[in-house]
């Protein structure tokens, strides 16, 4: 009796550890196509304590129809099927969701939010039928009933406390967000089996099905891109899924969030790309000087690191990035080579910053996941902290990505930007998608006249990207909430931005 007893306290920790387990995994499984905003965060929350709550509610019911460990059993069997499903089903909702964005199709995109929400409800709902059927097995008089589910719901709550760990800080890193699944499948499998009156044998195909899941390599997730490229190297990183696309000229792309957003660039003995980049290096040139000493925030594979390192070997540049791993195929794949002025830091943007010595004649921030900025990037206390790490003359660089057509990111951005520099205050519009606001040390700057000035100088390449961008800018744009620490919704901006143009 008290072994089926301590059985059944397994039972409950392991699913109590595979219930949390696989929501830090669904939001890693959502993380590189709808990214990792509070919003998304909160849908998977959401799904989780709904799909618990009708689990736990029916639970009940079904326990006192059925008190029987079987029945118990046969129910976490078809959750850890399921759940071991989730990585593989999901894969056709994916994609859809990459068009979403592409093509601003809010309905494709709530439908694939939704329809991959669906996946993880149905084997999440089964698990919580487990503690309530439990309690019920486990009680034998009606003074033992608050004991037992006290105790049952303790060990639950333990398993969970494991299973966040468990999953964040250990599984999803080292062996990834599939086999995450699949390991926390495979041990609700196993626990449950025991609890089977008879049929055991036959009930074993299913952790030995996902054992076998579990064996399998992942392999490459594309080997051919739709356009054409091939996919030369790929990783599910720390913080989300990248790849390297390589196309027949040689040219090679980084992209994260599977393809929707393109990070760095690279075409062997080129430096200036002909897109964004190239702007973010010209205006760091709308100081009272070429810049001396730069800071990268968002540094990715190194497109604009390395354009410094050939436009201006002796300038020095600190080249933030906080995926390391982005950072070592830059180095391999993107030809950011060492350099002596060149430093590499691993590290969050803003902390980094924040314990600088350091000033600095530019500081970039390109430190997008896409769609979102990083709110604590966008607020007039990191402003203010940038502005501190200036030099006098110098100049804060920042890339406004936003939907086509849509200017609602950078009317906030430079609100806020004002806060800290005055009017000081200019925008360069590089592309659809792309716009550069400019802020200077100096409220009497001309950020134009500065880079006409600097350009004579400049190799007749780097001349005539200093040129077009002096052309280029503007003053910037009236309007806009100052955003804060405290408040700064950026992905509710995004969100109903993509709305509005949709």
């Amino acid at each position: 009796m008290k072994l089926r007893a301590r059985a059944l306290e397994l039972l409950v920790f392991t699913v109590g550890a595979g219930t949390l387990g696989a929501e830090m995994a669904a939001a890693r499984l959502l993380a590189p196509w709808f990214g990792d905003s509070t919003i998304v965060w909160a849908n998977t929350i959401a799904t989780v304590l709904v799909a618990l709550a009708i689990g736990y509610s029916v639970g009940g019911k079904l326990a006192d129809r059925n008190p029987n460990p079987s029945g118990l059993a046969r129910i976490v069997l078809l959750a850890a099927a399921l759940l071991a499903a989730v990585p593989f089903i999901a894969d056709p909702f994916l994609p859809l969701a990459v068009k979403a964005v592409d093509q601003l199709s809010v309905a494709t995109f709530a439908g694939s939010l939704v329809g991959v929400g669906v996946l993880l409800a149905i084997p999440l709902f089964l698990l919580g039928i487990v503690s309530p059927y439990a309690v019920r097995l486990s009680v034998d008089s009606v003074e033992d009933a608050g004991h037992a589910a006290g105790r049952l719901y303790a060990i639950s709550t333990v398993g969970s406390l494991v299973g966040t760990f468990a999953a964040s800080l250990f599984l999803i890193p080292v062996v990834g967000t599939r086999r995450t699944f699949l390991i926390f499948a495979l041990c609700m499998a196993v626990c449950a089996i025991p609890h089977l009156m008879k049929r055991r044998l036959p009930a074993a195909v299913v952790p030995v099905a996902i054992l076998a899941l579990i064996a399998l390599p992942t392999g490459s997730i594309k080997t051919l891109t739709s356009n054409g490229g091939e996919v030369i190297w790929e990783k599910e990183t720390e913080y989300q899924y990248a790849r390297v696309v390589e196309y027949d000229d040689g040219t090679r792309y980084l992209e994260l969030n599977e393809g929707h957003a393109v990070h760095s660039v690279y075409t062997e003995g080129e430096y200036l790309t002909g897109a964004y980049w190239d702007e973010m290096l010209s205006l760091s040139y709308a100081g009272a000087q070429a810049p001396k000493s730069v800071a990268i925030l968002g540094s990715a594979a190194g497109t604009t690191a390395r354009q410094f390192g050939h436009f201006a070997p002796d300038t020095r540049v600190d080249a933030v990035e906080i995926d390391e791993d982005v950072t070592k195929v830059g180095q391999e794949l993107f030809d950011l080579k060492d350099q002596p002025n060149l430093h590499l830091h691993t590290a969050d943007a803003r902390p980094w910053l924040q314990k600088q010595t350091r000033k600095y004649d530019a500081i970039m921030v390109d430190a997008y996941h896409q769609p979102y900025i990083p709110f604590y990037l966008t607020t007039k206390e990191f402003f203010a902290l940038a502005k501190d790490h200036l030099n006098p003359g110098g100049v804060l660089v920042v890339n406004s990505a936003h939907p086509e057509g849509s200017t609602a990111l950078e009317k906030v951005l430079t609100a806020t930007l004002r806060t800290s520099f005055g009017d000081a205050v200019w925008r360069s519009d590089s592309g659809a998608t792309n716009t550069h606001l400019v802020a200077t040390v100096d409220p009497e700057a001309d950020p134009a006249a500065s880079l006409a000035a600097t350009a004579e100088d400049q190799p007749s390449d780097l001349a005539g990207a200093l040129n077009s961008s002096a052309a280029r800018l503007e003053p910037a744009l009236q309007g806009g909430t100052v955003y804060t620490d405290d408040v700064a919704p950026v992905e509710w901006l995004t969100d109903l931005s993509l709305l509005e143009v949709a």
